[in-house]
């Protein structure tokens, strides 16, 4: 009995390894094609018999990326509004996400499900809509206009968050705050606010992530490279003939937009992990 104990939990400890590497290698391949990719000449990516490695290697397809001056230019536009957008769905949902979770008022619950409703409607569902209110206001091919837009999905999914990490802190702290004089105000940003380090950390960072990747409002709200973010300029890249797509060159550029954030997660990794586990337990 007892052997046969031991062999089966070698064998799911084998089947769960196994598991493992799968899903590693499931997830990581892409981005590793995308790599070896960009690091081949045109010709290679067509061959019968790819190679798995950058064989052989060129730094083409990188300067076909950078040989003008509109794909900086696009990253420049991706950093003022994704950084815009998450800077102002923190500051604003900081606010609302401390009243939601530690103020008691009677349609609190309701508010809360109507901040979760606006994070399942479909980004093509208000697009119309969007489309005559930014020609309306003026903001149309802006960058305002474009930040504006991008808060219809980061400002909710912060506000959301945040509202978990505030519920779990100690009401403790809270309490001896009003002890000691201190308004609603002055107790969110000299006591809770410092406590919330983490989970702002992984709020803002996420909500940057999906800014940056954003495609359809970016490609609906913008005419021309003023304003025109990285994910529309890569889908917009060109070959030498109209039938031609220079997929080296989009996987160079898909490299270079990935990399900072790959980057960004590894630098806050600790905040990350501490951002995701606060909240869970109530102190």
């Amino acid at each position: 009995m007892r052997t046969n104990r031991g062999l089966w939990a070698v064998i799911s400890r084998f089947l769960f390894y196994l598991l493992v590497v799968f899903v590693v290698v499931y997830s990581v391949f892409p981005f590793y094609w995308a790599v070896i990719s960009s690091f081949k000449p045109s010709d290679a990516l067509f061959s019968a018999h790819p190679s798995f490695l950058p064989i052989p290697f060129t730094l083409t397809q990188y300067q076909n990326v950078f040989s003008g001056a509109a794909f900086g230019r696009n990253l420049l536009n991706s950093l003022i509004v994704a950084g815009g957008a998450t800077l102002i769905s923190l500051v604003l949902g900081v606010s609302a996400a401390y009243a939601l979770g530690r103020l008691r008022f009677p349609p609190k619950n309701i508010v809360l499900y109507i901040v979760l409703a606006m994070t399942m409607f479909p980004q093509v569902s208000v697009l119309s809509g969007m489309f005559v209110l930014l020609r309306q206001l003026g903001l149309f091919n802006t960058f305002p206009g474009l930040i504006l837009s991008y808060l219809l999905f980061t400002l909710p999914f912060t506000v959301w968050v945040l509202t978990g990490y505030f519920r779990g802190l100690p009401r403790e702290l809270e309490e001896a705050a009003y002890v000691d004089g201190a308004t609603p105000i002055q107790t969110l940003l000299r006591v809770m606010l410092p406590l919330t380090g983490p989970g702002l950390v992984t709020t803002g960072l996420l909500a940057f992530i999906a800014a940056w990747n954003e495609y359809l409002f970016a490609l609906t709200f913008t005419i021309g490279n003023e304003v025109k973010t990285v994910p529309v300029a890569i889908a917009s890249f060109g070959g030498a003939t109209p039938f031609e797509v220079p997929w080296g060159s989009i996987m160079a550029a898909s490299v270079i937009v990935t990399v900072p954030l790959v980057i960004m997660v590894l630098i806050f990794q600790q905040r990350i992990v501490a951002g995701l586990t606060a909240g869970a337990v109530k102190g």
